[in-house]
């Protein structure tokens, strides 16, 4: 799809089968920092501000900002964290019903480099703390879009979680964002993943954790091998994905680079809502890639566009 055309659809974005959003909503203490830190050493860093995110968190707030509704199972624990977690939830409009008393919500430091490029600490909470009572509670349609994160999926309840998705119909299509925490989902737990053919998406590091040495060659056998969709995300070059219907190369949007805390999930919340609005795989993942541009031009994970605030940055792009 041309660039243009993608304007004419963003007006369009609106429900047309559920979304779910399974994950986290945690506390991220941003700073600036001039290097990474070495072993035993010590520097001096810059606070740049306390925002409340999370994948899962930053997933919702972009459906919604896109003009998607979406079922949110993010667990609000008992502590500080999960009081400010509540609190600014609520001021952006995105409902959780989802309690969980027996601990504090996590939180992670994301260290900033000069370049944009940011490295994570995280602290888990209750978003890493899954049983099969508090997963009963979500009430699926039977053709919803089920999103997933792969730092839920390494966590020791991944195996609940990985088992609650076994058990939904057929029909319910799940969507899995591993991130940087692929290289810790036991295999035989990968396995049972993939044999529900979810739709996959990987960056570039995730994927040569998967073996890649060609973007282009690993996205062509991946469908033959696992027979389930996948959107590989080659940074500057956009995107390429592979599904039952097609192949091909997703074209860029260049983007001024602030810094990359979000471009992931903005760019998993955007295909979702092409998705979820009944958007062929390849037109989600080209407004995946308009959306992730728009992010990495901003300070901070939580600046995804409004439909309008889209609409201007394309017609302006």
């Amino acid at each position: 799809m041309p660039h243009n055309a993608l304007l004419q659809l963003v007006p369009t974005l609106s429900n047309q089968r559920q979304v779910c959003v399974v994950g986290a909503a945690v506390v991220d203490i941003v700073v600036d920092t001039p290097m990474l830190p070495s072993r035993g050493g010590d520097i001096e860093v810059a606070e740049k501000g306390i925002h409340v995110g999370g994948c899962a968190l930053n997933i919702a707030i972009t459906l919604k900002r896109l003009g998607i509704e979406s079922l949110n199972a993010l667990p609000i624990g008992k502590g500080n964290w999960a009081s400010l977690i509540e609190t600014t939830i609520a001021e952006k409009g995105i409902v959780s019903d989802f309690r969980n008393e027996r601990g504090d919500n996590g939180w992670c430091m994301a260290l900033v480099e000069p370049d944009g490029e940011r490295t994570f600490i995280s602290v888990s909470g209750v978003e890493n703390d899954w049983d099969e009572n508090l997963l009963a509670g979500i009430e699926l349609a039977d053709d919803a879009l089920v999103y997933m994160s792969g730092y839920q999926l390494a966590s020791e309840s991944g195996k609940t979680l990985v088992a609650w998705l076994e058990s939904q119909p057929s029909t319910v299509d799940v969507f899995v964002d591993f991130g940087p925490r692929i290289a810790d989902i036991p295999p035989q737990l990968f396995s049972r993943l993939l044999a529900l053919k979810p739709i996959v998406s990987l960056n570039r590091q995730e994927a040569e954790v998967l073996g890649m040495t060609s973007a282009q060659a690993f996205c062509e056998s991946w469908f033959d091998k696992y027979q389930c969709p996948l959107i590989l995300r080659i940074d500057s070059d956009g995107a390429l994905f592979a599904d039952a219907n097609a192949s091909g190369n997703v074209s860029p949007f260049k983007a001024n680079v602030v810094d990359t805390i979000g471009a992931g999930d903005s760019h998993a919340g955007g295909v979702l809502a092409g998705l979820a609005a009944g958007w062929e795989l390849p037109d989600a993942v080209l407004l995946g890639n308009a959306v992730a541009s728009f992010v990495v031009s901003h300070q901070g994970g939580d600046c995804a566009p409004s439909q309008n605030e889209m609409a201007d940055y394309l017609k302006r792009y």
